[in-house]
C-alpha cells in the first residue's frame, strides 16, 4: 500500500525538470540530447548512421527510467553525509 501511496504523491517535476533530476536522469537526458545532435549532424552531412545507433536511444531511455525510479522511491542521503 505504501508503494501506491508514494506513487500518487510523487512530484511529477522529477520527470521533466532538469533541476530536480538525479545523476542518472541527468546523464540519460544529456545522452539523449547529444545523441540526437549527433544524428542531426550525420543527416545534414549525409553520413550513414552506424548500425545499431537506434539502440543508443533505448539505452538512454532505460537509464532515465531507472534514474526516475531511484529519484522517486529512493531514500535521500542524510544531510551530514558527503562522499570524498
Amino acid at each position: 500500500m505504501s508503494f501506491i501511496f508514494r506513487a500518487l504523491l510523487m512530484d511529477f517535476g522529477k520527470l521533466y525538470r532538469p533541476t530536480l533530476f538525479n545523476s542518472w536522469q541527468f546523464i540519460a537526458f544529456t545522452g539523449l540530447i547529444m545523441s540526437g545532435g549527433a544524428e542531426l549532424l550525420m543527416r545534414l552531412l549525409h553520413y550513414p548512421r552506424p548500425a545499431g545507433y537506434g539502440w543508443l536511444y533505448v539505452c538512454w531511455a532505460a537509464l532515465f527510467v531507472v534514474g526516475t525510479l531511484v529519484n522517486i522511491f529512493g531514500k535521500p542521503a542524510p544531510h551530514g553525509h558527503h562522499h570524498h
